[in-house]
C-alpha cells in the first residue's frame, strides 16, 4: 500500500496501545505502524458509509423513511381484510392473549 501521503494526523493513546497495535501489525505483515492505522481506519469508514448507506441511501430516502414511521397511512381495506383473517386463524387454532407464540 504505498500513497503519498499529503496529510497527517496525529493521535495520543498509551504506551501498551501502541505496543498493542504495532503487534497486531506485525501479525498481519503490514510494513510499519503508519501502514497499519491507515489500513484499519479506512476499512472501518467504508465499513460505517456502507452500512449508513445500506436501507436508505439518500437524504431524501432517510426523510421518505422517516415519514412513513412518524406518520404511518390509514390502513386500507386489504389490510383491515387480513387483520380479520388473522384474527380468524388464531380463534380457529386456539391461539389466545395475542400471543402467537403459545
Amino acid at each position: 500500500m504505498s500513497t503519498v501521503s499529503k496529510d497527517r494526523i496525529d493521535v495520543r493513546i498509551s504506551k501498551e496501545q501502541k505496543e498493542f497495535v504495532k503487534y497486531a501489525s506485525e501479525l498481519r505483515g503490514f510494513k510499519n505502524l503508519s501502514e497499519f492505522v491507515v489500513y484499519c481506519i479506512n476499512t472501518e469508514a467504508n465499513n460505517i458509509v456502507k452500512d449508513n448507506n445500506l436501507i436508505v441511501k439518500t437524504l431524501e430516502d432517510k426523510k421518505i423513511f422517516l415519514n412513513a414511521i412518524l406518520n404511518p397511512p390509514s390502513p386500507n381495506e386489504r389490510l383491515k381484510r387480513a387483520q380479520l383473517n388473522y384474527k380468524k386463524f388464531k380463534e380457529t387454532n386456539g391461539f389466545k392473549n395475542n400471543d402467537a407464540r403459545k
